[in-house]
């Protein structure tokens, strides 16, 4: 069934339906949430609430975006809201979700190295700007063009442009220190 038909139909007072749109977007929604605020603990309690503020939320849903753009935005908000509230930064380990394999290359030195440079890299981008995090997890670990981050982040993409121009620039500066 397609999500417009889903949504209506949810709308239309079939609400068992929505267990369908939770299985589909529930591994999305919370791989997407472990990368923003980096803090196990959470995931499940924050998808919990993205699913709740969906499920009110959808009769404002107007179908100009797919379903996923719109599940996408509501994560989003939803950790921003929760890390403004705690104002924590996001530990190293956020993103171990993505693992290095060990080159064959490498000794144990190097590879000690290559793991401490991977733990600044993943600091640093704990320390980001809400929105540049969230614009520069979206186009590297989620694989989203610069359009599909405007569309879910809501802004223009020369506003996107720059947010991850800005998140480059300042992971830079930050690994340089």
């Amino acid at each position: 069934m397609e999500d417009k038909q889903t949504v209506e139909r949810i709308l239309a007072g079939e609400t068992e339906l929505y267990a369908q749109i939770v299985r589909e977007y529930q591994q999305i929604v919370a791989n997407l949430t472990y990368k923003l605020c980096g803090n196990r603990l959470e995931v499940e309690e924050v998808t919990q609430q993205v699913f709740v503020e969906l499920y009110t939320a959808l009769p404002r849903f107007r179908f100009d975006s797919k379903l996923s753009s719109f599940i996408y935005r509501i994560t989003v908000n939803v950790v921003c809201k929760m890390m403004n509230k705690s104002k924590r930064f996001i530990s190293a380990d956020a993103y171990e979700d993505r693992p290095e394999t060990p080159s064959g290359e490498r000794n144990a030195e190097q590879q000690i190295i290559h793991q401490e440079q991977l733990d600044q890299l993943r600091t640093a981008i704990g320390h980001l700007k809400d929105e540049q995090r969230t614009a520069l997890v979206l186009y590297t670990f989620e694989d989203f063009s610069y359009n599909q981050i405007a569309e879910v982040m809501q802004c223009s993409l020369s506003k996107v442009e720059s947010l991850i121009f800005r998140a480059k620039k300042n992971l830079a500066k930050e690994i340089k220190q």
